[in-house]
């Protein structure tokens, strides 16, 4: 059956700029890239097709192909992370920030967001907001590696997507409830996303009519003096 926009696909993907990869759901590539990164969960990932999970030029490709589909695709920087553009570079004053600017150094301007110094002129920092893939074509290798209908995956699927976590889910008559790790409400990540994630699981998965998130505490054992 045809993948058509709003179907859920597992996916395996890994993506190269100038023929250096620069993502990937593979561990062994991720490690062979030196990109590896220890708290990553690798292995294929799920996405809804049409949502841009994934960058548009791959997310378009996925429409219209079967379960098994696999093959390289090359992706244009208005389908990428668009084109470079000269506005986002700008010139602020040094006393601005509170830790001395170096070049290569990632920074958070309020107006802006996070941007990287590429160069530190005297008094003046030249800071560059455009994405670091702005403008460059990119090479992906994918593989659809099933289509995913079951309600509970999709959610489960979503949760990784987007907290970069696994949790326990449980669904029954529609209403999913998700046991939430200890700690995880002093997660960046989580609180950013949360909403997006309950949000889509509304509107994306037909199988889930309520959400409810579980903190849960075990009370530790005392241990013998």
């Amino acid at each position: 059956m045809a993948i058509k926009e709003g179907d859920f696909v597992k996916l395996s993907y890994t993506g190269s700029a100038n023929g250096i990869v620069f993502d990937t759901t593979d561990e062994d590539a991720a490690k062979t890239a030196d990109i590896h990164s220890p708290t990553a969960i690798y292995g294929p990932v799920t996405i809804c097709v049409g949502q841009k999970h994934v960058i548009t030029g791959l997310d378009e490709e996925l429409v219209g192909k079967d379960a098994g589909a696999e093959a390289d695709i090359t992706v244009p920087p208005e389908k990428a992370f668009s084109e470079r553009d000269p506005k986002k570079v700008q010139s602020y004053q040094k006393s601005k920030f509170k830790d001395k600017p170096v070049r290569g150094m990632r920074i958070n301007v309020e107006e802006q967001g996070e941007g990287v110094v590429v160069d530190v002129i005297g008094s003046r920092v030249i800071v560059d907001f455009n994405a670091a893939l702005a403008g460059q074509t990119l090479t992906y290798h994918y593989k659809i590696e099933e289509i995913v209908t079951d309600p509970l995956e999709q959610i489960r699927g979503l949760i990784r997507l987007y907290a970069g976590k696994d949790m326990e889910v449980t669904l029954d008559d529609k209403k999913a409830t998700v046991t939430l790790p200890a700690g995880i409400n002093y997660d960046r990540r989580w609180l950013l996303w949360r909403g997006r994630i309950i949000h889509e699981g509304f509107e994306l998965i037909e199988g889930i009519s309520e959400i409810t998130l579980v903190e849960k505490y075990k009370k530790p054992e005392k241990t013998e003096a």
